[in-house]
């Protein structure tokens, strides 16, 4: 009894620790904010007079050919919407938007597949 008692605790332990580390923790690999939708993972940064929008799964860069989207920035009561355009690499770019701290930006990509992930940002 005490062997079966000890066997079935090793493996729901293993069985917990595999689910816990089956994704990566995002992270900010440009200076951005990044937001997990499902694999897909977000960084937004802000730089200049344009908005940058980086794309992963899980961790690996996605290619942003064939991806589009658009960004709403709303500050202070006013809202301003902005096309995201592949830029090279993983990166799509809204140029001429400007997210000044305190903005929410809710981004929205659409993929290849036409599925869309949203995610909402606020700016620091």
């Amino acid at each position: 009894m005490k062997k079966s008692v000890s066997l079935l605790l090793a493996m729901s332990t293993a069985l917990v620790l595999s689910t816990a580390h089956g994704h990566g923790t995002p992270t900010p690999n440009h200076g951005g904010i990044v937001q997990a939708v499902g694999d897909t993972w977000l960084e937004l940064v802000p730089a200049g007079g344009k908005i940058e929008l980086y794309v992963e799964d899980d961790g690996d860069p996605m290619p942003s050919a064939g991806l589009t989207g658009h960004v709403s920035v709303e500050n202070g009561g006013a809202k301003t919407d902005f096309v995201l355009k592949p830029a090279g690499g993983n990166k799509l770019e809204a140029v001429g938007a400007r997210a000044p701290k305190g903005a929410k930006v809710i981004a929205v990509l659409v993929l290849a597949d036409k599925s869309k992930v949203p995610a909402t940002f606020v700016v620091k």
